[in-house]
């Protein structure tokens, strides 16, 4: 297939450093008429933030040839079907859990720790259907969260300038891997092509049934802890009353194969990553039906330092009919909420946008309640969820980064309070989690402590919370809403 240049260089990004577009996607700019002059390659014309500068055109331009005739990830009747549930995220009819890895590794992309995290998610989404007596939509963080946004483009190792390490679809983790290479953009490709296959594979052949909650559980740990007991009868406690609900559905009839195989025998899980390289995301926006989606993934987000007005993320992401995240965070001015969501939402869909708020227990108090205002005072139904991850970051006097179970609980606690004092409602909640027995994030049921972050620690980005953690995490939500129930009967 033939390749042009696009004609329109980003600022501050040599000639030799212009993407490269298919023939048929640089056609997209002629296109005036569709979408105010949107196309899947408008975003050029932008200020691109996060952008990274390939020393290879030439090979730039094979890989996106490439990706072009690659098929699709997902079909864009799944992301319909993402917005439907979202809307009814945005109505309060549903709760929306997403989670997964900070930032994925090629080498995720193996049994185990897929599997581990399905099962992590499975048993958080069912503690909060059997506590929140509601539906759960769930988003995975993976099949494509590869990319890691950096404050700086470089870091100086033992006296030497490297290239920071920008994810494994950009770089590699060891020194000698730091150069920017575009062959990473298909292994990224390929990898979340594997990863979504199996989970497709795990769902269709009856990993999620409800009937057998209890093969969900997690291998016993080998690093000294053990499951928690309180939180480990918890579980098994609403495992037997779920068992008990199903045996009374078998005895009226209900459970018959017929009515309830989709509800009760396999569930819906929707993948995610942040769309942090715009050459990458274009390559698998796809024209269905006269519109545009992004079939790389379910869901996108746009990071807390890629949502400027004017920006180039921005300019792409208002165009694609997937549902999207923005992160909002102390940076956010309550100004700029309206005219950003007038900008991703101009038809005013329910649940089109989730606006990930990221502040900091210390903070949270702050900025949310303008940010909910500011919303409020606008025609959009957007979804809120909490991340309460990003903001409670932290390094301990050792140099290790890491995170406080109670900071994140707290923070978390605060939003729900926050949304019901200011006539909102909190939607959903957003993790950096693993199944993997890891120990990065202080305190939990677990009451791991600072000395402990040396006996399992994994992750090349950000703390994560391990499956206890995350455990513990579900089960204050499903209690929090146990609680207003409570208190309605009361009245």
């Amino acid at each position: 297939m033939p390749v042009a240049v696009s004609n329109s260089c980003r600022p501050g990004i040599s000639g030799d450093h212009c993407a490269i577009m298919t023939e048929s996607q640089s056609t997209h700019l002629n296109g005036d008429a569709e979408m105010n002059s949107w196309s899947p390659a408008s975003w050029r014309s932008k200020k691109v933030l996060q952008d990274v500068a390939y020393d290879n055109p030439a090979q730039l331009q094979q890989v996106l040839q490439k990706l072009d005739r690659l098929p699709p990830l997902v079909s864009h009747q799944e992301i319909k079907k993402l917005r439907q549930q979202l809307a009814e995220v945005a109505e309060n009819k549903r709760f929306l859990l997403q989670g997964g890895d900070c930032a994925e590794l090629f080498d995720y992309c193996s049994q185990e720790p897929i599997e581990n995290k399905l099962k992590v998610l499975l048993q958080m989404s069912l503690i909060l259907v059997w506590g929140g007596r509601t539906s759960v939509t769930r988003i995975a963080r993976m099949a494509g969260q590869y990319a890691k946004p950096r404050s700086k483009p470089t870091e100086v190792i033992d006296g030497v300038e490297y290239n920071a390490f920008r994810g494994d679809n950009v770089n590699g983790i060891d020194l000698a891997e730091r150069k920017p290479d575009p062959q990473r953009l298909l292994g990224a490709y390929f990898h979340s092509a594997a990863t979504i296959n199996y989970v497709r594979a795990l769902l269709a052949g009856d990993f999620a049934d409800l009937h057998h909650p209890e093969s969900w559980n997690l291998k016993s740990w080998d690093f000294g802890h053990v499951e928690n007991p309180t939180v480990r009868a918890e579980y098994q406690a609403i495992v037997r009353r779920l068992n008990d609900a199903l045996d009374f559905m078998r005895t009226i009839g209900a459970d018959s194969e017929d009515n309830s195989r989709d509800a009760i025998r396999t569930v819906d899980m929707f993948t995610s990553h942040e769309g942090l390289l715009l050459e990458y995301e274009q390559q698998l926006t796809r024209k269905v039906d006269g519109e545009w989606y992004n079939l790389g993934a379910h869901y996108l987000w746009i990071g807390d330092r890629t949502r400027q007005l004017d920006g180039g993320h921005v300019e792409y992401f208002r165009g694609i009919v997937n549902p999207i995240g923005v992160k909002v965070g102390p940076s956010m001015k309550p100004e700029e909420l309206a005219p950003l969501l007038d900008i991703l939402d101009p038809n005013f869909e329910p649940g089109k946008v989730t606006l990930i708020t990221r502040y900091g227990h210390d903070k949270i108090f702050t900025y949310l309640p303008a940010h909910i205002q500011a919303v409020r005072a606008t025609k959009h139904k957007v979804v809120w969820c909490c991340d309460p991850m990003h903001g409670n970051t932290e390094t301990t006097v050792t140099g290790v980064k890491t995170r406080r179970f109670n900071h994140i609980a707290e923070e978390l606690s605060k939003a729900f309070r926050i949304h019901k004092e200011c006539g909102s409602k909190l939607g959903g909640v957003h993790f950096e989690l693993t199944g993997d027995p890891v120990t990065e994030t202080i305190g939990g049921s677990m009451n791991l402590q600072e000395a402990d972050l040396s006996r399992n620690y994994q992750t090349f980005c950000d703390p994560r919370l391990n499956y206890e953690q995350s455990l513990d995490i579900a089960f204050m939500i499903a209690n929090y809403y146990e609680g207003e129930r409570s208190s309605l009967r009361s009245l």
